[in-house]
């Protein structure tokens, strides 16, 4: 892979940690497993707290199974925040992975509605056809983690909005539209088709992000987490060009 943290952050864009906001400490462990044709590739587990309207998710993901042979990637993550009316406000957001000898570390800072700070270690190095980030393209942009809360208690609007991601390097759009509702155990599941869309912060003429914006297939289904108010990511494919990428939670429990 080009840079070691490209399948966590597949797995945090679309499945972190589910999301509560209460007047006592809440605390939620959620593990997911990911396979590529159907072939364990990775796993991860991610810890949330809420406490009031402040929050905090830490994660780990690992390569698994055949893909441990090829890539020994390790990563770590952390992002802490406040949970505001209509989106998750973050305040920091840090990565640290490893792949095989490789190590690298991911710091965001936010102050507001902005991105304030960005340290990648090692730098990143220059390319030619880069689209370079903006302060106007990292206006309002949330943390591979914070990307994936979604507050409403409304099935109807868990589909509706395109959430301005950014991991650091990446700025893109994922524009969430409805495919089905469906129900399991008595309770609603919704599923969103999501369009990917490149915004700064990548090198133009890629095949991996031509792909992902022109050909790839993905998908998001979301599960209420109980009288919460919040719908977490329980399910995602991801159509890449070896095959399609499922992510999904075995396992979601209170702490």
């Amino acid at each position: 892979m080009r840079r070691p943290r490209n399948l966590f952050v597949l797995l945090c864009a679309f499945l972190s940690a589910p999301a509560i906001a209460a007047a006592e400490t809440e605390s939620f462990r959620a593990h997911y497993s990911v396979t590529l044709l159907g072939i364990p590739i990775g796993k991860g587990s991610f810890d949330s707290t809420f406490n009031g309207n402040r929050f905090s998710i830490s994660g780990s993901v690992a390569s698994a199974g055949i893909a441990r042979i090829f890539d020994r990637t390790n990563a770590t993550t952390k992002v802490e925040g406040a949970v505001g009316k209509q989106a998750p406000q973050p305040r920091s957001f840090e990565l640290d992975y490893t792949s095989g000898s490789k190590k690298g570390r991911t710091q965001i800072g936010f102050s507001g509605n902005r991105v304030h700070k960005v340290v990648n270690q090692p730098e990143l190095p220059t390319r030619d056809r880069w689209v370079p980030l903006t302060p106007a393209a990292l206006q309002a942009a949330l943390d591979p983690l914070s990307s994936t809360l979604v507050r409403t208690d409304d099935p109807a609007k868990v589909c509706a909005r395109t959430v301005k991601f950014f991991d650091g390097e990446l700025r893109a759009d994922l524009q969430f539209a409805h495919r089905e509702t469906t129900q399991r155990d008595g309770e609603p599941v919704v599923t969103c088709n999501v369009r990917f869309v490149p915004v700064a912060g990548y090198q133009q003429g890629r095949n991996q992000v031509d792909y992902l914006k022109n050909r790839s297939r993905i998908s998001i289904s979301f599960a209420r987490l109980g009288n919460t108010g919040f719908y977490t990511p329980v399910e995602a494919h991801i159509g890449t060009q070896v095959g399609t990428v499922r992510v999904a939670a075995t396992s979601i429990e209170r702490r």
